[in-house]
């Protein structure tokens, strides 16, 4: 186990952007009367604790000095977990400020589409997870900091079309969704059938660490493609599951006009499903 480091900088970093959140939405309060309820902040704070906890002794120093499972448990912790909740968990208000500069909700809209999202959050992934990158990035510090920042902004932009609270940039609507998702799912497999099948370790600083409790680099390397798969399938259908159900509640609350599929058929058109 790798001995206690505080993260000083970590708990700055990530308390700053708490602090400046909580401060805002008070002033926003005091100033228009909206409220940011306590369920939205709820689901903000929890996403930032998520950042905090992939980011902290003993998960991000096992990542860079011990496992190479470590650093794929912190990959998922980002994308999957927190990266949706700061989505949801930042009122409508709030994002309105973000992207009130005319050319960033322009390149926002752009970059939410879903193809555009799954390109950009899929090559992010894996060029974070190229050997030469991984190699390089574990041993310089502010360069690991620079593809964590990244990785999350690409998740971001990959759940916009499902956690997005702007009506004037909508959800797709659920059948998409679950489609969305589902190919999302799909594509990490390419990268953990690397990691899980290969005979050989793939990252060369992994095999220069000491091996803790036995676990050699290629079974370390085994262990982090299995989790790629697994626990990333896993929570993209937890997803697709929670879509599913929603969806047709709904349709037994508003009845079959809800399903409006000519939203579907739009989504479809937007996602490039269709000429």
């Amino acid at each position: 186990m790798p001995p206690f480091n505080p993260h000083v900088d970590v708990i700055l970093i990530l308390g700053s952007v708490v602090a400046a959140y909580l401060i805002w939405a008070r002033r926003h309060e005091r100033d228009t009367g909206e409220v940011t309820t306590l369920h939205v902040r709820k689901i903000f704070l929890t996403g930032m604790g998520v950042l905090f906890v992939g980011s902290m002794w003993p998960l991000h120093d096992l990542a860079e000095h011990v496992w190479y499972t470590a650093h794929m448990v912190q990959h998922l912790l980002y994308t999957l977990v927190a990266a949706p909740m700061l989505v949801a968990g930042i009122p409508a208000w709030m994002w309105r400020k973000v992207l009130a500069p005319r050319w960033v909700a322009l390149a926002w809209h752009k970059m939410t589409r879903p193809l555009v999202a799954t390109l950009i959050f899929n090559g992010v992934l894996l060029v974070t997870h190229w050997p030469v990158v991984v190699d390089t990035a574990v041993v310089h510090e502010p360069l690991h900091f620079f593809l964590h920042v990244v990785l999350v902004f690409s998740a971001i932009i990959m759940w916009w079309p499902i956690m997005s609270p702007l009506p004037e940039l909508p959800p797709l609507t659920p059948p998409v969704q679950m489609l969305y998702l589902f190919v999302q799912s799909l594509v990490p497999m390419v990268p953990a059938a690397f990691l899980t099948f290969s005979h050989q370790p793939l990252y060369h600083v992994y095999q220069t660490f000491p091996r803790v409790f036995g676990i050699s680099a290629l079974t370390d390397q085994l262990v982090a493609g299995l989790s790629m798969k697994l626990i990333g399938t896993l929570i993209f259908w937890g997803f697709i599951a929670t879509i599913f159900f929603r969806w047709g509640h709904r349709e037994d609350v508003e009845g079959w006009d809800a399903l409006a599929l000519r939203d579907v058929e739009a989504d479809l058109r937007a996602a490039g499903a269709r000429r």
